[in-house]
């Protein structure tokens, strides 16, 4: 069954009938996004979200040509959202020049007059280092329509397919906090169950090859997610 859709990043409540429980719906983001038939494919679960990257050391980088074609795609219900990695100011304005882009996704250590010179929502990522304060950091982007946390590796920005410790994930953040890192269709139920965050992205957990995605892989992650959602 398709999982209806709503802006990107925040809750909505489903089956407030008479008598009934009201179901808290985690928001999806499907990140890496290289072709267009993986955007129809995640559209296609429901996804909330699909992550396009426009940094150029990754292997699901993307010229913004090809971004325009993968929007289309996904279609006009889906969000897309720009990823840069301490990006120079032009790169960005070229990417939103030439993609509908719904929001805008901050990777590397871009400060919060950075994100906000665009004027358009966005999300931070915040790398979970050792000893990060979390709330601290959080706290510096209040902006922000999200913040994401991400699984920290020296010198990588992302995208590494590895987990963290999800309960250094502060519960004050769960109303707009975005799960990354390591997320995979056999452990983003536990992961929904542990930290409540608003939104979960995967990027790694559903491809067949970097840059690649499984359908089938997508499917699985949704249907997950919302087998979660529906036993909180």
């Amino acid at each position: 069954m398709r999982r209806a859709r709503g802006a990107f990043c925040y809750h909505s409540r489903l089956g407030q009938q008479a008598g009934s429980k009201a179901v808290t719906r985690t928001r999806i983001k499907v990140c890496g996004i290289t072709r267009p038939e993986d955007a129809a494919a995640a559209a296609a679960a429901g996804v909330d979200a699909i992550g396009l990257v426009f940094h150029p050391d990754s292997p699901r980088a993307v010229t913004p040509a090809r971004a325009s074609a993968i929007a289309r795609a996904a279609g006009p219900l889906v969000t897309v959202v720009a990823l840069f990695v301490d990006a120079p100011e032009s790169l960005v304005r070229e990417v939103l020049a030439a993609v509908p882009v719904g929001l805008l996704q901050f990777h590397g250590s871009e400060s919060p007059e950075d994100c906000a010179r665009f004027e358009r929502p966005f999300l931070k990522a915040l790398r979970m280092a050792p000893g990060l304060a979390v709330e601290d950091a959080a706290a510096a982007y209040g902006a922000a329509s999200g913040i994401l946390l991400d699984s920290y590796r020296p010198g990588v920005p992302g995208g590494t397919g590895e987990t963290f410790d999800w309960d250094r994930a502060p519960a004050a953040l769960r109303s707009r906090l975005v799960l990354a890192g390591g997320l995979t269709p056999e452990n983003v139920g536990e992961a929904i169950a542990r930290v409540r965050p608003a939104a979960v992205d995967v990027s790694g957990g559903v491809e067949a090859a970097p840059g690649v995605k499984d359908a089938a892989r997508i499917a699985a992650f949704a249907a997950a997610v919302g087998e979660a959602d529906s036993g909180r």
